[in-house]
């Protein structure tokens, strides 16, 4: 679909602007939703967002959710019988598969581009869509196929046709398309917008534990110190302190454990983990690969919700 957000018309001129999105519906649920960016429709009163079809029909937004830490926007539709993009498995995409960027760059409408998945992962952007670096929480999937303004919030698809990545920004000294293209994973999205419907808010997943913000400026300046710890190269984060009665603790994860893996992920640093972390499904199993006194240990905690621990406050060297 194509989604047109105006100002507020309180706005001495109003502007117009142009995004993509998809239309899903939740597990049991026969409602019907756009999945969009945040920026698409950040500007926008409710009344202003306009969303046509790939038939030309103009639906109605009913009502519209938003986190900036992610850029997911959710709006519900006032509409029946509308047909949902089939999801697909983002977990599983692998670098060098083919996909497609659907979207409407530059205003032109239902256009497709193709390309590979350049890399995965990818955090710690500057976005120039965010020049606040609201978007603190990134997970991106790198893809060359070209994407350009207007395709924000358009899918990106696996050759089955199935979403994998909601289209979210461009890394270009030109303004359009440089073949660096960042996607949002479907399974964030998706997971980011259930719990914007059904708690109108967005909670990060917590783990318990204080982290070393000098650990790997140590071992930068000093290899000694790498192989005193059981590392071959700069990574992971140090375990500070464990957090009493949280899952950390449950877990038995102990002050000088190295965190060097989390859920399959190598670790690079202690902001990469509070990352990881931060975007971990809540309540989900994962497991955690440490070095404790150079000996190697996978242990599996079960991440807890972080207001339920910290009362809703975010601590940023406590993932």
């Amino acid at each position: 679909i194509d989604t047109y957000a105006s100002q507020s018309q309180t706005a001495p001129v109003a502007i117009d602007e142009a995004g993509s999105g998809i239309i899903f519906q939740f597990e049991n649920d026969d409602s019907s939703y756009v999945l969009t960016n945040r920026h698409v429709v950040d500007t926008a009163d409710l009344v202003n967002i306009k969303i046509r079809t790939h038939e030309g029909d103009f639906l109605k937004a009913n009502r519209l959710w938003a986190d900036p830490m992610t850029d997911v926007a959710v709006i519900h539709l006032d509409a029946e019988d509308l047909l949902p993009a089939r999801i697909g498995d983002s977990t599983s995409v692998e670098i060098g598969d083919f996909v497609l960027a659907v979207g409407s760059p530059f205003g032109l409408s239902h256009s497709v581009s193709y390309g590979i998945v350049s890399a995965k992962g990818r955090w710690d952007l500057a976005l120039g869509d965010d020049p606040s670096g609201a978007v603190r929480f990134q997970d991106f999937l790198q893809t060359d196929a070209a994407i350009n303004p207007g395709n924000s919030g358009g899918p990106l698809l696996n050759l089955r046709g199935e979403v994998i990545g909601i289209n979210t920004a461009i890394a270009s000294n030109s303004g359009g398309n440089e073949g660096i293209g960042f996607s949002i994973p479907i399974h964030l999205a998706i997971n980011v917008a259930r719990q914007l419907v059904e708690e109108g808010t967005v909670s990060t997943a917590y783990l318990g534990v204080r982290l070393d913000s000098t650990f790997t400026q140590r071992l930068l300046a000093s290899p000694q110190a790498l192989r005193e710890v059981g590392l071959d190269r700069v990574a992971g984060a140090l375990v500070k302190s464990v957090t009493p009665r949280s899952p950390a603790a449950e877990a038995h994860l102990q002050t000088g454990d190295v965190i060097t893996e989390f859920n399959g992920v190598r670790v690079q640093d202690d902001d990469h983990l509070i990352n990881l972390v931060s975007l971990a499904p809540l309540n989900e199993v994962v497991s955690l690969n440490i070095l404790r006194a150079q000996r190697p240990y996978i242990v599996h905690v079960r991440v807890g919700r972080r207001r339920d621990f910290e009362g809703g406050t975010q601590q940023a060297r406590r993932p």
